[in-house]
C-alpha cells in the first residue's frame, strides 16, 4: 500500500535500471573478483603519502581511488566536475562505495590520490584483467592485431616566437614571486614581458620573412636579457635568507622551477637562433616544442601530418580488449616493433599467439621469418605486404583475407579509445603522468568491454 512517506529510508542505494548503471554494476562485479587490484593501488597511495601515511585523516580507500579514476576516464570529467558528480550522482556514489554518511571527496583530494597511481601499477592491473578475461572466455589471446597511433600532449602548436614568449613570461613571473618575498633590493630585474609580447604579435602577423627577422632578433635579445637576470636571481636564492618557514618554502619552490625552466629557455633561444637567423635545420631530437611538456616528441605520420606527443603501439584481441601497450620514445619505424610486440605477448601471457595481423608498415621478409620461427605462431599477415607471398604469410588465401579484415578492426578500437576515453590528447602534465594517463584510459576501456560482454 502506498504511504505518505518512508519512516526509515534505506541505507543501501540500489542500482538504477538504466544501461549506464548496469555497466557500472558489471564493472564493479569484475573488480570485486580481483581484490588484489586494490592492494596494488594501496601500495602507490602509501608510497605517495610517505611519512604522513600514519597521521591525519584516513582519506579515500584504495578501492574508492581506483573507482573514481574509472569514472573520470569513462566520462572525460575534469577533477572539478568529477567531484560534483561524486557528490550528486547516486550511481557514481554507489559505484565508488561512498556511503550515505561519508562526505564526498574534494577535487584536490581526487587529484592528489588519482595522480599517485603509477603507470606500472595500471599496467599490472591490465594484465590481471586480461588474464581474468581469458579465464571467463571473453578473450583467448590466440589471435592478435597490432597497430600504432599518436597521443598528443596538451600543448599549443609550437612556434619559435611562441616558445620564446612562454619562456620570458614564465621566468619573469617566477622572479616577481621571489621579489615579493625578498624585496626589490635583492631581486633586481627588468620586466620585458610587454616588449616580448609585442614582438611575438609582430612576427605572427608579418607576411614575409624579411619582416619577421628584425622582430625575431629583438625577441631573442629580450630573451637573453631575461635569462641573464634570472641567473642572477637564482644565485641570490642560493644564499641563506632570514625568512619564516612558509616563505622559505616558497623560495625553494621558485628556485626549483628556475632550475627546470632556465635550461629549456637556453635551448629555445639557441634553436631559434639556428633556425631563424642562421637558416639551419635543427634535428627533431634536438628541438624543444614546449617548455611545459618538454618530453613531447615530434611525430611525422606518413609525411602528411605532424603530431606533438608520443607514439604508442597497441595489441588487441578478438574481444576488442587492449592486451598490451608500449609508449615509445621518438618516432621509430613500425617495422622495428613487429617482433618486439609478439615477444611481449609471450612474456606477459606465457604463450605465443597462433595468428597475428599487422599493418603493411610492420612488414618485411626478416620480420616474417622471425615470427614464423617462434614456436606456436602459425599465421602472420601483413596488410599490403611488401613483396611477400600470401602462401608465406598464411596457410590459405581464405585465412589471409580473414586476418586482413580482422586487422582493420583495430582502427575502430583506436577510434573508440580516442573518442570515449580521451586517448587523443593527454591532459595530465609530465612524462610519468603521460604514461599513467594512457594506461588509465586502456584499463577503463577494457573494463567497459568486459562488462558489455558480460551483459550480452
Amino acid at each position: 500500500m502506498r504511504k505518505t512517506h518512508h519512516h526509515q529510508p534505506s541505507l543501501i542505494e540500489p542500482w538504477l535500471d538504466l544501461d549506464h548503471a548496469k555497466e557500472l554494476q558489471a564493472i564493479s562485479e569484475i573488480l570485486d573478483e580481483h581484490p588484489e587490484i586494490n592492494e596494488l593501488i594501496l601500495h602507490d597511495l602509501q608510497r605517495a603519502a610517505g611519512s604522513r601515511e600514519s597521521t591525519g585523516a584516513h582519506g579515500l580507500s584504495a578501492e574508492q581511488v581506483l573507482r573514481a579514476l574509472l569514472v573520470k576516464q569513462l566520462n572525460g570529467f575534469s577533477y572539478r566536475v568529477l567531484a560534483f558528480h561524486l557528490a550528486d550522482s547516486r550511481s557514481n556514489q554507489t559505484f565508488c562505495r561512498i556511503g550515505l554518511g561519508q562526505a564526498p571527496p574534494s577535487k584536490s583530494a581526487l587529484q592528489a590520490t588519482i595522480k599517485a597511481v603509477s603507470a606500472e601499477t595500471l599496467e599490472r592491473i591490465n594484465r590481471i584483467l586480461v588474464r581474468g578475461a581469458v579465464g571467463a572466455k571473453v578473450e583467448s589471446g590466440r589471435t592478435v592485431r597490432v597497430d600504432c597511433t599518436v597521443v598528443e600532449s596538451n600543448i599549443h602548436h609550437p612556434t619559435d616566437c611562441g616558445l620564446l614568449w612562454d619562456s620570458v613570461r614564465v621566468v619573469v613571473r617566477l622572479m616577481k614571486q621571489a621579489r615579493e618575498v625578498l624585496g626589490p633590493e635583492l631581486i633586481v630585474f627588468s620586466d620585458r614581458t610587454r616588449r616580448a609580447k609585442r614582438r611575438r604579435y609582430t612576427i605572427n602577423n608579418a607576411r614575409r620573412q624579411r619582416q619577421r627577422e628584425p622582430a625575431y632578433r629583438d625577441l631573442i635579445k629580450v630573451a637573453n636579457e631575461t635569462y641573464a637576470f634570472a641567473i642572477q636571481v637564482r644565485q641570490v636564492l642560493a644564499q641563506p635568507h632570514d625568512v619564516d618557514p612558509v616563505h622559505a618554502g616558497m623560495l625553494d619552490a621558485v628556485a626549483g622551477k628556475l632550475d627546470y625552466y632556465l635550461p629549456l629557455m637556453q635551448r629555445v633561444i639557441d634553436q631559434t637562433r639556428r633556425r631563424v637567423l642562421e637558416s639551419e635545420k635543427v634535428p627533431a631530437g634536438d628541438k624543444v616544442v614546449s617548455i611545459f611538456e618538454e618530453h613531447t616528441d615530434i611525430i611525422s605520420k606518413g609525411g602528411r601530418d605532424t603530431f606533438y606527443g608520443h607514439k604508442i603501439c597497441l595489441t588487441t584481441g578478438r574481444s576488442s580488449m587492449v592486451l598490451d601497450c608500449v609508449v615509445l620514445d621518438g618516432n621509430p619505424a613500425d617495422s622495428t616493433l613487429t617482433v618486439e610486440m609478439i615477444e611481449r605477448q609471450i612474456k606477459l601471457y606465457g604463450r605465443a599467439p597462433k595468428q597475428a595481423a599487422f599493418d603493411g608498415a610492420f612488414g618485411s621478409a626478416a620480420n616474417l621469418a622471425s615470427l614464423k620461427a617462434i614456436d606456436g605462431v602459425q599465421d602472420v599477415v601483413f596488410c599490403k605486404g611488401k613483396g611477400l607471398a600470401i602462401s608465406d604469410m598464411a596457410k590459405s588465401s581464405w585465412v589471409y583475407r580473414r586476418l586482413r579484415n580482422f586487422r582493420a578492426g583495430i582502427e575502430g578500437v583506436i577510434s573508440f579509445l580516442k573518442r570515449v576515453f580521451g586517448l587523443d590528447r593527454c591532459t595530465w602534465r609530465s612524462r610519468p603522468s603521460f604514461h599513467s594517463y594512457v594506461w588509465s584510459s586502456i584499463v577503463t576501456c577494457n573494463l567497459l568491454v568486459m562488462a558489455r560482454h558480460q551483459l550480452a
